[in-house]
């Protein structure tokens, strides 16, 4: 199977990196702090949401901006203490793609998203986070975002995601959709395209796009 894009969307925790250590450790303690039992965190779907979105199921709106402050100070004061390696293939894939044609949309916040990128030595030209669009994955808003910046037609656009919330993002924007199965089973996972993670694709750039080839 190959398919053709003229920009490509990746999410970055589960697509580029891992960073589910960081995650479970950092959440813990933040848990604990507020007085949260394992049994109330553990109905909280976490993974592709926002912290906003998770706390604000958690605690009284009142202190919802102090949470998700300290969560955030944790997760990135966390990145030095092996927060956060990157996932097979990543980047080869990344090398392989001129600047202009890709971008990082994630659910973190621009600060922690800056950090965890900046560990592993991703520089997105363009770059989507929390901090940047209103309503977060599954809503369309953040990959109709970066497709803005890049200048690319949602049509033409691949994302690139481990969880079904991007996937549904992805597919409400109207482009084609790759899952990596790095943190869910292939079998939960609904996409054009479904591989084990990065390793198993490779991209050829072409006067009209990028090329998305399966090895073998």
């Amino acid at each position: 199977m190959t398919i053709h894009a003229h920009a490509l969307l990746f999410d970055n925790d589960g697509t580029l990196v891992s960073s589910l250590d960081s995650v479970e450790r950092c959440w813990t303690r933040w848990a604990q702090e507020y007085g949260i039992t394992a049994e109330e965190f553990g109905r909280v779907e976490l993974h592709g949401r926002t912290a906003v979105e998770i706390v604000a199921d958690l605690l009284p709106a009142r202190l919802v901006p102090e949470a998700v402050a300290r969560v955030e100070q944790l997760e990135v004061e966390d990145v030095p203490n092996g927060g956060v390696r990157l996932l097979p293939g990543t980047r080869e894939f990344l090398d392989a793609l001129p600047a202009d044609r890709w971008a990082v949309v994630t659910s973190a916040t621009r600060r922690l998203a800056e950090a965890r990128l900046g560990a592993v030595g991703i520089s997105p030209k363009a770059l989507v986070t929390a901090d940047d669009v209103t309503r977060g994955k599954p809503d369309p808003e953040p990959y109709l975002l970066a497709a803005r910046q890049l200048g690319v037609d949602p049509a033409h656009c691949v994302v690139f995601e481990d969880a079904p919330a991007g996937l549904r993002a992805g597919r409400a924007a109207g482009m084609t959709t790759v899952a990596l199965a790095t943190t869910h089973g292939a079998q939960e996972l609904d996409a054009d395209l479904v591989v084990r993670d990065l390793s198993a694709l490779s991209a050829l750039v072409t006067d009209g796009g990028v090329e998305i080839a399966v090895h073998g």
